[in-house]
């Protein structure tokens, strides 16, 4: 069947309880979100579809099992792009399948496409270019943060209270929101627009004094979060570019593997308890912070048995996680690098401290066959000349000390090109 024969998409939806309608080719223009709610149900083909109200979603699956949505366009109009709605949103459902879909300009401070406690769902082979806006990232409500400023937001793919997903294939590209010097002037991103009265827990005193943050690349490419809920996904040979984060892991049993990130402020990281990550065989070239982070954050808590009216608690903890196989290249030469600039120092691989005293400490990671390549080292012609430029990084591997110091850290067989200060901060064990 296809939306020919119909008023409109809705229209051919729910004429066709269960069955995947064939969008006819063309421009599609709604004003409605359109809604698949039955099992089985979808649409496919070879059209584009425009949203016009920019308060709202352009397609949501709810409770529909096995729903599929194939090979369309999602856009927004110029001038309309900015939303604080996602694109495609999935909820409450099992064995969904995005695939081949084009998710253009939906500037969004949510995500453009959002899995929100699905089973069995995947997201392969989709295009997801412009997704960022600049918004306002709000941490009042927190004592770790309590301030409020201007950023760069929005994610590409986000996964929450999820299991046994696939995000396989994927490019998630941003091409219009470039974090230049003359962007962050225009938007005045950084600067802390609301304060509590006290300062949070884990904000910095600098930044608490000075009225602005550097820290206002809040973009995200691919976001696996709900730490205690999401399991066992798979984040497989996607190309992400131009990303504030490329991968932001927080959940168990994650394989992160044959992906490329490239010029991104940071790479990919797995914190807040993420237990059980495969970092392997990943390209990440031309990161600016780091390429690969784990750490515990503010959600990693240890166990706790029950006590009068409180409940046990299962441990939430970061480690036991392989990271294996990577390649990371063109360090600190991307387009964020004048962020933070050479005194914050980036390194390749970081294993860091926690966030507060009541996480417990990242632990049990084995790093191997990984590959950290200084390009300075491979002399460049300059009059003639071979000049050789100096890393731009501090360390190919950085370890936090302190009381919550990362345990447990095994290297072996690992090719890491010295940074201006040396290969680690610490000795590296096997």
């Amino acid at each position: 069947m296809s939306t020919r024969d119909y008023p409109s998409i809705q229209a051919a939806i729910d004429a066709n309880p269960g069955k995947v309608v064939e969008v006819a080719p063309g421009v599609h223009e709604i004003d409605e979100t359109i809604r698949i709610a039955t099992e089985g149900g979808g649409l496919v083909g070879r059209a584009r579809i425009v949203q016009k109200d920019s308060a709202k979603a352009i397609v949501r699956i709810d409770h529909a099992d096995g729903a599929i949505l194939r090979d369309l366009t999602l856009t927004r109009p110029e001038g309309l792009r900015e939303t604080e709605a996602e694109a495609v949103l999935v909820t409450d459902s099992r064995d969904v399948s995005l695939a081949g879909l084009r998710i253009l300009d939906n500037q969004t401070r949510s995500a453009a496409v959002e899995l929100r406690n699905c089973d069995n769902g995947q997201v392969r082979d989709c295009l997801v270019q412009n997704y960022q806006r600049v918004g306002i990232d709000d941490r009042t409500d927190t004592p770790d943060q309590g301030f409020a400023f201007r950023c760069i937001i929005g994610t590409g793919i986000l996964i929450r209270e999820c299991q046994g997903t696939l995000i396989q294939g994927n490019t998630v590209r941003e091409d219009r929101l470039i974090a230049t010097p003359e962007v962050k002037r225009e938007f005045e991103l950084g600067r802390i627009i609301k304060k509590n009265a006290v300062r949070g827990r884990i904000a910095s005193a600098r930044d608490w004094e000075r009225g602005e943050t550097d820290n206002w690349m809040q973009g995200t490419a691919v976001h696996v979060g709900s730490p205690e809920a999401t399991d066992c996904t798979r984040v497989l040979g996607n190309l992400v570019e131009r990303a504030g984060q490329g991968f932001d892991i927080h959940a168990d049993h994650v394989i992160l593997s044959q992906n490329i990130v490239n010029d991104a402020l940071i790479g990919m990281k797995a914190m807040h308890g993420s237990k059980h990550v495969i970092v392997s065989n990943n390209q990440f070239i031309k990161n600016s912070l780091w390429s690969i982070g784990m750490m515990p954050g503010a959600a990693s808590l240890p166990a706790r048995a029950a006590e009068g009216d409180r409940p046990a608690r299962a441990a939430n903890v970061d480690g036991g996680s392989i990271i294996s196989g990577n390649i990371i290249t063109d360090f600190g030469l991307g387009l964020t690098r004048w962020i933070w600039g050479d005194e914050a120092g980036g390194c390749p691989i970081r294993f860091d401290h926690a966030q507060v005293p009541e996480n417990p400490p990242l632990a049990d990671v084995i790093v191997t066959g990984n590959v950290v390549y200084d390009t300075g080292h491979d002399a460049i012609l300059k009059d003639g000349k071979p000049e050789v430029v100096p890393p731009r990084y501090r360390y190919a591997v950085l370890i936090e000390s302190g009381d919550s110091a990362p345990v447990g850290l095994h290297f072996s067989n690992n090719l890491f090109h010295p940074g201006l200060r040396g290969v680690s901060n610490v000795e590296l064990k096997p």
